[in-house]
């Protein structure tokens, strides 16, 4: 399943729906060095905000979100959000 990827210009928290995300001002200076912290993302199943890496960004990484009441699994595409497949 793939859903639209939403962009914000200008961090309002309250703007944030579920698959919206916000490029951070400075990417990279937070986190590893290796793999620093690079957006806000809004899960695209329940809404919640968390911080993805420059791997995650680029579609290398998956990620999980880190709710208590969702398990949402994906990928980031160019545009889209791309959820993993169940095993």
């Amino acid at each position: 399943m793939v859903a639209e990827l939403e962009f914000l210009e200008e961090w309002i928290p309250e703007q944030m729906e579920p698959g919206t995300m916000f490029l951070l001002e400075n990417p990279g200076d937070m986190g590893e060095a290796k793999n620093p912290y690079w957006a806000v993302l809004a899960c695209p199943g329940c809404g919640c905000l968390g911080l993805i890496t420059k791997q995650q960004y680029t579609g290398l990484e998956a990620m999980i979100c880190g709710s208590d009441t969702c398990s949402a699994e994906y990928f980031l595409g160019k545009e889209s959000i791309r959820y993993r497949k169940p095993h």
